[in-house]
């Protein structure tokens, strides 16, 4: 059995044979000028961390690190190491075709299954962003109550599609702002696991985005359903898929845009100062502050960017 004795530092004061009882180590400690011998039925691991402490060392005005480097076991070492460093005759590098064990699909299903259990253990995480969604629907259908069936004038449309447009950026930046916790942590077990050659950062990243979609879609799901029945809004299917397809991937764009300023940053909090950065800036170009003439049925210039796609969902 072989000990390798390190001090603060890293340094390396002792690395060899322990011998019966630990003789081989104790007999070279106890030649190092100033060390006192190990006392009868004393146990050596004590002795050993007693005579190599920092206080010994200022003891005897000496650094066991450069007096390891000045012994005979040392250079016994080096020559053991260039002997172990030459392969014996016959025989080859170890090659493996590949550089991972599994193919970039089973790293992928790997991956996933890793987050699926990531996320159905962490319910915090999913409780809070479906909590606060619910809580936006019920009170963004209990203001609007039944206004689908009172829009006659350009200002009440206005103001039910800006208050459906503050709904969405309100739950988007809670998607973005709870998922960069969750990321920053996973991000120190990828750094390990990739280190270690368990996958590729690709199969990685597909799995991270892929995993949101089934928790996005069922967060878009009931808020759909809430706001556009306690709204009134026309019960045809081409309207309510086109207003589920624009809160859904709203939800999707702002999670995604979450993981990525974690992927940039070096921790959740920089990631979260960078992401409110920019927020204001897709307030303002999203098309409804700032919005892009789109061209009426008539030939004329008629309604905006946003609300251009919502009032399709609300029959103006």
């Amino acid at each position: 059995m072989r000990l390798l004795l390190l001090k603060r530092g890293g340094q390396v004061i002792y690395s060899g044979k322990l011998g019966r009882n630990s003789q081989k180590m104790t007999e070279y400690f106890e030649a190092i000028p100033g060390v006192p011998k190990i006392k009868d039925k004393y146990n050596p691991a004590t002795w050993m961390l007693e005579v190599s402490s920092v206080a010994a060392e200022v003891r005897l005005s000496m650094d066991f690190a450069d007096y390891y480097r000045t012994s005979d076991l040392y250079k016994q070492n080096k020559v053991l190491v260039s002997q172990l460093s030459r392969p014996e005759p016959g025989t080859s590098d170890l090659y493996f075709p590949t550089e991972y064990s599994q193919s970039i699909i089973g790293q992928f299903k790997a991956c996933l299954w890793k987050h699926w259990l990531t996320y159905w253990r962490s319910p915090d995480y999913n409780l809070v962003r479906f909590s606060f969604t619910l809580f936006t629907a019920l009170l963004l259908g209990s203001i609007f109550w039944k206004i689908g069936t009172n829009m006659g004038d350009a200002n009440t449309l206005r103001m039910v599609i800006g208050a459906m447009y503050t709904a969405v950026m309100f739950v988007g930046i809670n998607n973005c702002a709870t998922v960069q916790p969750i990321v920053s942590i996973e991000r120190t077990v990828f750094y390990r696991e990739r280190a270690a050659g368990m996958y590729s950062a690709l199969p990685y990243a597909i799995a991270q985005v892929v995993m949101e979609i089934p928790y996005v879609f069922v967060q878009t799901s009931y808020y759909t359903l809430i706001v556009y029945a306690m709204m009134s809004f026309q019960w045809t299917a081409v309207k309510f898929f086109w207003f589920f397809f624009v809160s859904y991937f709203s939800f999707l764009y702002f999670t995604y845009y979450g993981m990525m300023t974690v992927s940039i940053s070096p921790n959740h909090e920089v990631a979260g100062i960078f992401a409110a950065a920019f927020y204001s800036l897709f307030n303002l170009f999203s098309g409804f502050f700032i919005p892009r003439p789109v061209k009426s049925p008539n030939g004329g210039s008629g309604t905006t960017g946003f609300a251009h796609w919502h009032g399709q969902c609300m029959g103006s």
